[in-house]
C-alpha cells in the first residue's frame, strides 16, 4: 500500500479559529483530517463540525459536473454538460443581457463559504469591478458590529486572543464560543485555570454559558443598558482610570453625565431583568479584578439595535484603563491586524462607473422589485441564499422567476443550487491553493491543495477569470494564477509582514504576524493612538452625530416596528446549532443525528399557555412564514417571551420544507447595512405531524 501523505491545510469556514490542519493522502484519496499540533490555535484537535472534513469532500450531495435545468424551476430536474457548454451559455446570456440592460442587471451574490485570499476577495472583486455589475453589499454578519466599533474606536483590530490567559475578569458577551470557535474556549479555559473569572453576558444559557463562573441571564436586545448601568456604577464609585480618560478619551465628562442621570440600577434592573445587586457586582468585579477584558461576539449586532449596542459595549474598556494592561482590553476581530496588500487582490481600480448597490440581507427584494434594470442574471457562490438569507420566502419567490438566469457554483446541491438554471461544480479546501488570515487571531496560513479536483470541480478563481477572458477583458490579472495572487497579497512593506513569503508559507504552513510584543497587546506599547479623527477613543462621536445617531452611547430597544405585537407576542432568536456553520456541515448525516432536529427552545410559562409540552411539535408562525419545530421547554434556558432555534437546516431536511429563515426580518439593522436575525416575533402552537409526534 502506498504510504500515507501529510499536507498542510487549513480549514476555510466562516469561523474565528481558522484552524491549521493536517490532510491524510493515500494514492490521491483523502483519509482524514487532523489539527496541526504545531499551530498554538489549533493546538493538535478540530471541531465536530470539520474533523471528519473527508464525509463532506466525499458527500453523495457533491456537485461533480456541470449541469443546467431541464425541468420547471424548483422542480430539481438538471442534465449533466460540458464545462465549454456551460460557459458558452453563461456568457452568451450575459451579453444578451448586457446589451438590453446593461451590466448593472448582473449580480454577484457570496459570502463566506471559503474565506480565502483568492477564492473569495480576489473572486469578489476582480471580475466584477470590470464588468460594471451591479455590488453586492456584504453585510449579512459584521457590518454593523464594525460600524458600531469604529464610532467608538475607529476599525482596528482588538487584543490578541492568545493574552486572555493573563485577565482576572474575562466577559463572554453575546458569543458561545463552546459551540462557535472551541479553540476560543480552550483559551478561556486555560485562564480559568490560571484563576480568572469567566462571565458570560448572553439571553440564553449557552454551552459557554454552563462552563462560566457566573451567567448573567440579560434580557434579549438590552445589553447597552447593561452597559450603560455598569458605567454609572464606575463612575459613582470613583473605579473609573482618570488618567486614561483625560488623555485617550473624548467626551469623557459628557458620557459620565449621562450615565449617571440616566442609567442608575434601578432603571437597569427593570430594562435588563438583572438585579441592582447583580449589576453593582458586576461593575465592581470588571473594574477591580485586573486585567479585565471583553470578547465580545457579533451576534448582539443582529438586531435592530445593534450597531449601537456594540459602540456602546465598546466604551467600557477605556473607562477602566483596561488597554493598558497585558491581559486587558476587548476583542471583536482580529481581522484589522492583516496588512495583506488587498487593493492588489481586489483591483478596485478595475470598477467602472459607479453602480447601484444591493444590500444582501434583502436579495428577495432586489429580485422581485428592482427595476430600472431589474436583476436578469444571478451569480451564486460561497453562499447558499435560499437558506440563509432573511426572508427566505420572499427569497425564493425572486429565484423562481422564469426571466431570472441564475448560476450557481457549488460544492454541493443546496437549496439555492437546486433554484439554478445552470450549476458548477466547485472545488473544495482539498482541492485548491489559497492563503488565509483569522477574525480569531494573528497567523497568516497557506492552504495547500491535498488531492486532485473530484470530478470536473474547478476552483471559483479559476472560473471566474475564464468568464472574464470569454468576454473579451484583457487585463493581465484576469490571467494571474492562485500562486501569482498570493504573492501579491504578501507584497507588502508593512514590518507586520517581515519574512513571510509564500516560500515560508510553503516551507512552515502558518506565520504569525511580526507584531512588536507577542501576545500582542494593540495599545500598550508606546503613546496609543486610535484609528478615530481625534486620534482618541470617542465616548462622544461627531461623526456618529454627522450620520443622524446620538453621538454618546444610549439604549434603545430592539423592536420591529409595525408588527402586532398582540399576535406575534414572542420573540425569537436563532444563532448557530452547535454542529452547524450556518447551512455548512448541515447535510452531513452524523451531524445531523448529533443536532437531532430542528428545535425550538420555549419557557414553561409560554408553553404552558399554549398547552405545549416537552417533545410537541410545534408551528412558529409570523406575516413572513411558517416552520415546524419540536418544542424543548426551559426554565434555565430562555426567560419569558424568548424563543430560541439554533441554525440552519436545509429547506431539504426541515419539516414542511423551510427553515427558521422563513421568519426572520430584510429589515436592516441600525448601522452599516446589517442583518437583524434575532429582532423577530413569532406566535407557536402546537400541531399534530403525522409520523413524526412522540
Amino acid at each position: 500500500m502506498p504510504d500515507v501523505r501529510e499536507v498542510k491545510t487549513v480549514c476555510p469556514h466562516d469561523c474565528p479559529d481558522t484552524c491549521s490542519m493536517i490532510a491524510l493522502v493515500q494514492d490521491g484519496r483523502l483519509l482524514g483530517v487532523r489539527g496541526n499540533p504545531q499551530h498554538p490555535t489549533t493546538r493538535g484537535y478540530l471541531c465536530c463540525k470539520v474533523n471528519r472534513y473527508e464525509e463532506r469532500v466525499y458527500s453523495p450531495d457533491r456537485v461533480l459536473y456541470p449541469h443546467k435545468r431541464v425541468g420547471a424551476k424548483g422542480e430539481g430536474k438538471f442534465e449533466r454538460i460540458s464545462w465549454d457548454e456551460a460557459l458558452d451559455t453563461i456568457v452568451s446570456r450575459w451579453q444578451q443581457i448586457l446589451a438590453r440592460y446593461g451590466a448593472e442587471a448582473i449580480l454577484p451574490y457570496s459570502y463566506a463559504g471559503t474565506m480565502g485570499v483568492v477564492n473569495m476577495s480576489a473572486c469578489d472583486g476582480r471580475l466584477w469591478n470590470r464588468l460594471g455589475a451591479t455590488r453586492l453589499l456584504r453585510t449579512i454578519c459584521s457590518t454593523a458590529a464594525e460600524a458600531g466599533y469604529d464610532y467608538t474606536m475607529g476599525w482596528s483590530g482588538g487584543i490578541d486572543p492568545e493574552s486572555l490567559v493573563y485577565a482576572k475578569t474575562i466577559i463572554v458577551w453575546g458569543m458561545n464560543p463552546a459551540s462557535t470557535c472551541t479553540h476560543q474556549m480552550a483559551i478561556l479555559r486555560d485562564a480559568q485555570k490560571r484563576g480568572a473569572t469567566l462571565i458570560v453576558i448572553d439571553p440564553f444559557r449557552t454551552r459557554t454559558a454552563e462552563c462560566a463562573d457566573w451567567h448573567v441571564h440579560l434580557e434579549h436586545g438590552t445589553d447597552s443598558a447593561l452597559a450603560l448601568g455598569m458605567m454609572h456604577v464606575i463612575f459613582r464609585e470613583g473605579l473609573q482610570d482618570q488618567h486614561f480618560l483625560e488623555q485617550y478619551t473624548v467626551g469623557w465628562e459628557a458620557l459620565r453625565e449621562r450615565v449617571l442621570s440616566e442609567y442608575p440600577p434601578e432603571r437597569v434592573a427593570q430594562i435588563t431583568g438583572i438585579s441592582v445587586e447583580d449589576i453593582e457586582r458586576l461593575a465592581v468585579t470588571y473594574a477591580t479584578e485586573r486585567p479585565s477584558a471583553i470578547r465580545l461576539g457579533y451576534g448582539i449586532a443582529r438586531n435592530t439595535n445593534g450597531g449601537m449596542m456594540i459602540r456602546t459595549i465598546t466604551c467600557l474598556p477605556a473607562v477602566i484603563g483596561a488597554w493598558r494592561e497585558l491581559g486587558g482590553g476587548l476583542l471583536l476581530s482580529t481581522s484589522a491586524h492583516f496588512p495583506l496588500n488587498m487593493r492588489a487582490v481586489k483591483r478596485p481600480d478595475l470598477l467602472q462607473g459607479n453602480p447601484r448597490a444591493v444590500n444582501m440581507n434583502q436579495l428577495g427584494e432586489a429580485l422581485l422589485t428592482l427595476n430600472n434594470p431589474p436583476i436578469m442574471a444571478l451569480y451564486v457562490y460561497n453562499c447558499n441564499p435560499a437558506a440563509v438569507a432573511p426572508n427566505s420566502n420572499r427569497v425564493i419567490q425572486g429565484l423562481l422567476r422564469e426571466d431570472l438566469f441564475t448560476v450557481v457554483h457549488e460544492q454541493l446541491w443546496t437549496d439555492t443550487a437546486r433554484l439554478a438554471d445552470i450549476v458548477l461544480p466547485a472545488t473544495t479546501q482539498m482541492e485548491h491553493l489559497d492563503l488565509h488570515t483569522s477574525y480569531g487571531h494573528l497567523y497568516v496560513q497557506l492552504n495547500q491543495p491535498a488531492i486532485p479536483p473530484l470530478g470536473e470541480s474547478r476552483p471559483n478563481w479559476e472560473v471566474l477569470s475564464e468568464l472574464a477572458r470569454r468576454l473579451g477583458f484583457e487585463e493581465s490579472c484576469f490571467r494571474d494564477t492562485a500562486e501569482d495572487i498570493i504573492r501579491q497579497a504578501l507584497d507588502s512593506d508593512h514590518p507586520y509582514l517581515q519574512g513571510i513569503t509564500y516560500e515560508y508559507l510553503v516551507e512552515h504552513g502558518f506565520a504569525k504576524l511580526r507584531t512588536p510584543s507577542d501576545p500582542f497587546a494593540p495599545y500598550l506599547h508606546g503613546e496609543p493612538r486610535f484609528r478615530t479623527p481625534s486620534g482618541k477613543i470617542e465616548f462622544f462621536s461627531e461623526r456618529a452625530k454627522q450620520d443622524g445617531y446620538d453621538p454618546l452611547p444610549t439604549y434603545i430597544p430592539a423592536e420591529e416596528p409595525g408588527v402586532d405585537r398582540q399576535k406575534y407576542p414572542l420573540k425569537l432568536m436563532s444563532p448557530a446549532a452547535h454542529h452547524f456553520l450556518n447551512t455548512s456541515f448541515a447535510n452531513q448525516p452524523r451531524l445531523q443525528q448529533a443536532e437531532r432536529e430542528p428545535r425550538i427552545w420555549i419557557h414553561p410559562q409560554d408553553a404552558e399557555a399554549r398547552g405545549i409540552q416537552q417533545g410537541d411539535w410545534v408551528r412558529a408562525y409570523n406575516e413572513r412564514g411558517e416552520v415546524m419545530l419540536r418544542a424543548v421547554v426551559s426554565a434555565q434556558h430562555v426567560r419569558p417571551g424568548l424563543t430560541w432555534s439554533p441554525s440552519l437546516w436545509w429547506h431539504r431536511d426541515s419539516p414542511g420544507g423551510r427553515n427558521v429563515n422563513a421568519l426572520t426580518s430584510d429589515r436592516l439593522a441600525d448601522m452599516g447595512g446589517g442583518s437583524t436575525f434575532h429582532t423577530c416575533y413569532i406566535q407557536v402552537e402546537k400541531v399534530e405531524m403525522e409520523g413524526r409526534n412522540g
